[in-house]
């Protein structure tokens, strides 16, 4: 069972998740503070082109399946073309309403 992306907690971290889902890159790229950071599974990665080939080139898709840390951790389903489905780990660093940093890996 999942969460709607319209009751996710925190404002920012729910606009992200429907930025993904609605392959909208524009509106990813609008919540990013400027220099944000990213890891995944530990790795820091190039956040351009890490979402392009993960997410957007990819169709990637969140189905959160809970949150914690009020609404900046989250436990997803991830889906996109090039790896199928997986259960992940997102936490997010928000400042001011802008995301400084994500970080992902397996759950």
């Amino acid at each position: 069972m999942s969460i709607q992306v319209n009751r996710l907690s925190d404002p920012t971290v729910r606009s992200f998740v429907a930025a993904v889902n609605a392959n909208d890159k524009a509106a990813f790229d609008a919540l990013l503070a400027p220099g944000a950071t990213m890891s995944d599974d530990g790795s820091d990665r190039d956040v351009a082109d890490w979402t392009d080939r993960e997410v957007f080139s990819s169709h990637g898709h969140m189905a959160v399946e809970s949150e914690a840390d009020g609404g900046r951790e989250l436990i997803v389903s991830y889906r996109n073309d090039t790896w199928g489905e997986m259960r992940t780990k997102w936490w997010f660093t928000v400042d001011n309403g802008k995301i400084s940093r994500f970080e992902t890996g397996q759950a």
